[in-house]
């Protein structure tokens, strides 16, 4: 793993820009001994050479030209953001500083952003304090709930969050020039998700890359879209939002899904069809939390003809718990139907035939914008997009 050491990025930037080592400790104020160690360390955690040393000049070759876009990439947008505050932090600022800046951020409190980091409370206040010194100005301002970041800092919190981030990629970048598999693929499941599309997407993954690591995150997808735009998710899988609810962020559409009324084998209304709301509206149900597409289209189903909803609702998102609770009592359940296909297909539960034409709803991944993603990313990816393929409604 290449240590995160800015001043070092820097130096190795101005060698790619300018060639040589002399006008790039000219161009980056340090002696050109600095910048042969900063090189020659870089290397070594790099695991290889980054340039071709030539009589012309240092030359990026494919392992640094794969460093430098990412550095680039991470320093560009962090810079940007510093400098609107002080030129000065973008030749100052350290990597801890930034990560304590993060963690004041976050915490409000210099002593949980201490616990958070695992240093001692004087170091990160000591950090801020440096920090706040080359920006020329306060960064924090203390109410009554501690200390608030002011909208220069969370901007740059923010940026330092994604370039971090980018150096995580850089590490996983690299490491596929020697054939290991570094860093975790982090992916934000939505309900849906989890049924079909993801598992088996990981299950061929695996095939091709049994010691990449993966990781899974539940959560509501107001937690997961602030992950995805802090850099600590990868990309959300799941049901589309309409509009986009941020400008960062893009989607991708893969399939459309439709939403189903299920019940439990022997229900009242499992031999009906097509029944009017006056009688599903009398039943007890169970659905999904408010302002989720599930919720939202069930919502409309009723507001559209003027009715109320009905009396007895159980809110609910954990498809187990829904399958266990319809099993166990006369609840029908409003659900997607990728999200029971095998609870039907096995006859755990019901579909009935109630009439209601649901619209479709698109499931897809969401990114952030500009997003490169790893070769393994990148392979996770568009297993994914294989998969989707099949999910066609019969």
């Amino acid at each position: 793993m290449i240590s995160r050491n800015l001043r070092h990025f820097r130096v190795f930037l101005a060698v790619a820009d300018l060639r040589t080592p002399t006008a790039a400790a000219e161009k980056c104020l340090v002696s050109q001994p600095a910048v042969t160690q900063a090189l020659a360390k870089l290397e070594r955690e790099a695991g290889g050479k980054l340039f071709k040393r030539t009589r012309h000049g240092f030359f990026l070759n494919e392992r640094g030209q794969t460093l430098e876009a990412r550095l680039r990439r991470a320093l560009d947008r962090l810079d940007n953001k510093m400098s609107e505050v002080s030129p000065r932090l973008v030749v100052t600022a350290t990597f801890a500083q930034l990560q304590a800046l993060i963690a004041m951020s976050e915490a409000q409190s210099f002593m949980l952003a201490a616990r958070h980091l695992g240093l001692a409370q004087p170091t990160v206040h000591r950090a801020i304090t440096l920090f706040e010194q080359e920006a020329g100005r306060s960064l924090f301002e203390r109410t009554s709930f501690g200390l608030v970041a002011t909208k220069p800092c969370r901007e740059i919190a923010q940026a330092a969050r994604i370039a971090f981030a980018e150096f995580d990629q850089a590490d996983a970048d690299l490491a596929e020039f020697d054939g290991r598999e570094v860093g975790s693929i982090r992916i934000g499941a939505l309900p849906l998700s989890r049924a079909h599309l993801l598992p088996e997407a990981i299950a061929r993954f695996r095939r091709d890359r049994p010691l990449q690591t993966i990781t899974v995150i539940d959560g509501t997808y107001k937690e997961m879209l602030t992950g995805l735009r802090n850099g600590d998710i990868d990309c959300i899988i799941g049901a589309l939002r309409t509009p986009l609810p941020v400008e960062d962020v893009v989607q991708e559409p893969l399939f459309s899904d439709h939403l189903v009324v299920v019940a439990r084998p022997g229900h009242p209304l499992e031999k009906g069809a097509n029944f009017s709301l006056d009688v599903l509206v009398q039943h007890p149900w169970v659905v999904p939390r408010p302002n989720t597409p599930t919720r939202e289209q069930f919502d409309q189903l009723f507001d559209s003809q003027g009715m109320a909803m009905p009396d007895s609702v159980v809110e609910c998102g954990s498809i187990l718990l829904i399958r266990e609770l319809l099993s166990k009592s006369d609840l029908l359940g409003c659900i997607s139907e990728q999200q029971v296909k095998r609870e039907v297909g096995d006859g755990t539960l019901v579909e009935l035939h109630t009439g209601i034409d649901w619209p479709g709803r698109d499931i897809g991944l969401t990114i952030r914008s500009n997003w490169v993603p790893t070769r393994a990313q990148g392979e996770l990816m568009d297993i994914l997009r294989q998969v989707a393929k099949t999910l066609v409604r019969s």
